[in-house]
């Protein structure tokens, strides 16, 4: 829930600098399919019948909506800064993966966030007894007493600033079009030079 809220506040942003939130219907992104349907295992999974979900099934169903964002990603290689947020899936996907389909989380993250685990359903993040990678875990969090508790990893924070960078650059806000030209300009100098 946390990284939606970050995408709505990255998109809300958008606008705020002059950017146009229009020009993502024009954008060249492919296989919309793919993220979708992965978006919607996470959902059902973590929201919709999480006691149903219990053991292999929810670790493959976990397991496999990693592997339909990581093919949306490959198809739409192109699209700027996706590969950012391709970063921060691949660091929870790694870190899921190597802990037989459950993302490992710090026992004071869950604690800050007053989750508590509940016998006989399936739980994506939870404490490990000896789990793998954990730098990689949902090691953050944002303290129930604050709005939107939860806890989130590396990986979500790569995420939430990659989808932020996507959207100003496909929507072409301020920021976005300032660092489009102050990189292409040097090249453009120095091409001048040489010519």
């Amino acid at each position: 829930m946390i990284l939606v809220f970050a995408v709505a506040v990255a998109a809300l942003s958008v606008p705020l600098f002059g950017g146009s939130l229009g020009k993502l219907a024009t954008a060249r992104v492919k296989g919309g399919w793919t993220i979708a349907l992965a978006l919607v295992l996470q959902v059902v999974i973590i929201s919709v019948i999480p006691k149903q979900m219990l053991g292999w099934r929810g670790q493959a169903v976990e397991l496999a909506s990693y592997v339909l964002a990581v093919a949306f990603l490959v198809i739409n290689r192109r699209v700027p800064w996706l590969w950012l947020v391709g970063l921060g899936g691949l660091c929870n996907l790694v870190a899921i993966g190597a802990n037989a389909g459950v993302m490992p989380a710090s026992p004071v993250a869950l604690r800050a966030v007053g989750r508590v685990r509940h016998p006989g359903q399936f739980m994506n993040s939870t404490v490990l007894s000896h789990p793998h990678l954990a730098w990689l875990g949902d090691n953050f969090s944002v303290p129930r007493t604050l709005p939107l508790a939860n806890v989130f990893s590396v990986g979500d924070v790569l995420l939430a600033v990659g989808a932020l960078l996507l959207l100003h650059s496909l929507c072409s806000s301020a920021p976005a079009r300032a660092l489009r030209r102050s990189v292409t300009e040097p090249r453009i100098r120095g091409s001048i030079a040489q010519g």
